[in-house]
């Protein structure tokens, strides 16, 4: 399904907290928190994401199937690696999508294998599919390199309340996304279990329950899913609102960096009853933005094409990750942005754009299945008219997309 996207400034409504957008809850807590949930039977969750990402990870942790097919859920792979590690007299196939089978898991496997996991390749060495044969993990020293992906990290530390003797992980070199470690040990701790995390090193205790007491936990809406608005709001005219549910001021997850960096793009945030409501403000001033987002770096996309639209330049940094997600995100970038005009290059950890304008119109933005790619150019439909192809990849994280965005005055068409 392609969808040619426009709206401009003045035919933008404002949303007041009256009607404020009700964001789904984040994909990165629901998830860590079911598999919480299915080691720890006890909890209950409220507000659990609607992602397909999310939908996906319950199926597979109620199911009984000998093989999972987890589809483009790139969480769910490295997560349920580890949760099924430990699931004694089960073996699990653990397949994906094409691109799936092309997005490494080598560094989890071999830090599972050290624990005493039983996991084995079924096509090529180093990447899914996996057959896993679940066993009791009596090892509880791992290391790791500290510049992977912090879901190899996050799924190690989930399972090691149940590990007979917790886990003692070390970290080597320079740290990628600590707000989502610290998420999962601050989820631990929620529920009970001991940890602690200094230098490069840290420390999950079993748990000495075989379930919490009962509990419910609430999923915090998810900051990557508000980034959108935030670059709406940034190219909308002074005085435009828009008001999200539900955020907390001190947020476990790192996205909330949207805050401080939007104001540098004329974006206010209001902490209101539950809310955020975000104000267009006067007065904007910048010829490029720089940023290091090694801690952030699914908000990348989105700040780019803000900055697309505003004219400005922008310079980021710590974004090695991004090769590795849904597609090489990097590159992606560079292609898309250069249909509409921008002057941008890449490294394997960077991107630059120079300051232009004006912006192609009706350019056909290809999305690579990848929703953030659909989700992060949606917003330049205020200053062009832009056509999203197969625009349903939103279902990934944010299925209500395209509807939140009629809501406030875009005009969408099925091409």
């Amino acid at each position: 399904m392609n969808l040619l996207l426009h709206s401009s400034p003045e035919s933008f409504r404002d949303c007041n907290p009256q009607s404020a957008i009700q964001i789904t809850g984040s994909k990165s807590e629901s998830n860590r928190l079911l598999l919480l949930q299915a080691l720890f039977p006890n909890i209950t969750i409220e507000n659990i994401s609607n992602s397909d990402d999310s939908e996906v990870m319950q199926m597979a942790l109620k199911g009984n199937e000998e093989i999972i097919d987890i589809h483009h859920a790139g969480t769910a792979m490295r997560f349920l690696t580890a949760f099924f590690a430990i699931q004694e007299h089960r073996t699990v196939t653990l397949t994906g999508s094409s691109r799936m089978k092309e997005r490494p898991i080598k560094i989890l496997v071999d830090a599972l294998q050290q624990l005493g996991a039983k996991i084995e390749y079924i096509e090529n060495e180093g990447f899914p599919p996996i057959k896993i044969t679940g066993q009791k993990l009596s090892q509880n020293k791992v290391s790791l390199p500290a510049s992977v992906s912090s879901q190899y990290i996050s799924a190690l530390l989930l399972i090691a309340p149940k590990l007979e003797n917790g886990i003692e992980l070390r970290l080597e070199g320079e740290i990628t996304s600590v707000p989502y470690i610290k998420m999962t040990l601050a989820l631990l701790n929620e529920i009970g279990v001991e940890t602690s995390f200094e230098e490069n090193k840290i420390i999950v205790t079993p748990s000495a329950f075989e379930a919490p007491r009962p509990q419910t936990l609430t999923v915090e809406s998810d900051w990557s899913s508000a980034s959108y608005f935030y670059s709406i709001a940034a190219l909308a005219n002074e005085g435009t609102t828009i008001a999200l549910s539900s955020y907390k001021e001190n947020s476990l997850q790192g996205d909330s960096d949207l805050v401080e960096i939007y104001k540098n793009l004329g974006v206010e945030t209001i902490f209101e009853n539950n809310q955020i409501i975000l104000k267009k403000q006067s007065g904007f001033e910048l010829a490029t933005l720089n940023l290091e987002l090694n801690k952030t770096p699914d908000i990348a996309q989105t700040i780019v094409v803000t900055c697309l639209g505003l004219g400005i330049g922008c310079h980021l940094t710590g974004l090695h990750t991004l090769k590795i997600k849904e597609t090489d995100r990097l590159e992606a970038l560079k292609t898309e942005m250069t249909k509409l005009g921008a002057n941008i290059s890449v490294t394997n950890d960077s991107l630059t754009l120079q300051p232009s304008s004006p912006i192609n119109s009706n350019v056909k933005i290809a999305t690579y299945n990848d929703h953030r790619m659909a989700m992060a150019f949606a917003p330049l439909a205020l200053k062009v008219p832009i056509i999203i192809e197969n625009a349903e990849v939103v279902s990934k994280s944010y299925p209500d997309f395209w509807n939140d965005l009629k809501s406030l005055g875009f005009e969408i068409l099925q091409k």
